[in-house]
């Protein structure tokens, strides 16, 4: 390496140095921290921490509200991806090749939620599925059926705080969705419709491989989106009741933290969700990314 090119990677290290220091204090060190925490018992009050080792881990483990909150994040996972992956993708090819008029005023009307704080939205469907007083239920009364109380509902609630938080992200989603759609060959589409090609196989076999680049990422957000998002719809509603149905891994952190005070626990659930999501990832680059079609 010659004199200039030392000079020039020194002076890249030097601009990188704030952006790295910023993300070593807010990411790297509150990681460690947490992996740290997690070997001990604490309550964030007294002076000095006891070190259990894997004890948290083996009472977190060992505990059969784990399990289920473990199942309801899977949930919440599934349903997101079903609502905000599957359902923008197709509404995205609808827009793009089939429907041609009108497609401005269903993009502004589709992201208009997501500018919309998830605090007011989750405050607003509270009301709009109140099971006695709220609108939908007024409505679906005159039809002579009686809502659920979807809240105090094992199942149910799950069902409605995952709509509640499409409801916020789906905007995003579909916008990114259509664009990565919108790239896709309209003479392809064109000459494989002369050919009657039908559409679900033209959307199946062309479009969806031709954007999954676009369609991956948005494929990774939907899954960040199942773990943490829906935490805001489960401590505005339901504080993770009734008996845990509607909690999932990052509120159960939270409020082992802040509610019972078991730091250490809650690190360790911390821990232990990060290693789902690190799973998650590896079986989608394992299983998934080979398929990516990446243009040039």
């Amino acid at each position: 390496m010659s004199q200039e090119e030392k000079k020039q990677t020194i002076l890249g290290y030097v601009f990188l140095a704030p952006s790295l220091i910023v993300f070593a204090v807010f990411m790297f060190y509150p990681l460690f921290y947490t992996i740290y925490l997690s070997f001990f018992e604490w309550n964030m009050v007294k002076p000095v921490k006891k070190f259990v080792g894997l004890a948290n881990y083996t009472a977190v483990l060992h505990d059969p509200n784990t399990w289920k909150i473990a199942g309801n994040t899977a949930c919440y996972i599934g349903i997101l991806l079903l609502i905000n992956f599957v359902l923008p993708y197709i509404l995205s090819f609808i827009l793009s090749a089939v429907i041609r008029r009108g497609k401005n005023f269903y993009k502004a009307a589709f992201f208009l939620p997501s500018v919309i704080s998830l605090v007011v939205g989750s405050i607003l469907y509270i009301w709009i599925l109140n099971p006695i007083s709220g609108p939908a239920a007024l409505i679906l009364k005159s039809f002579g059926i009686a809502m659920p109380f979807w809240s105090k509902t094992d199942g149910w609630v799950i069902a409605v705080l995952s709509i509640v938080t499409s409801w916020k992200v789906f905007g995003y989603n579909f916008i990114v969705i259509l664009a990565g759609v919108s790239g896709v060959s309209s003479e392809v589409i064109e000459a494989a419709k002369l050919d009657r090609v039908p559409l679900w196989k033209i959307f199946k076999d062309m479009v969806v491989p031709m954007s999954s680049a676009t369609g991956i990422y948005v494929f990774i957000i939907t899954i960040v989106q199942g773990l943490q998002y829906v935490f805001t719809p489960i401590k505005v509603i339901t504080q993770g009741g009734p008996n845990y149905a509607s909690s999932n891994m990052i509120y159960m952190s939270y409020h082992e933290a802040f509610t019972l005070y078991r730091t250490g626990t809650s690190s360790a659930v911390s821990v232990l969700t990060m290693i789902l999501f690190i799973a998650l990832l590896l079986l989608e680059f394992r299983f998934v990314e080979r398929g990516v079609y990446y243009e040039n």
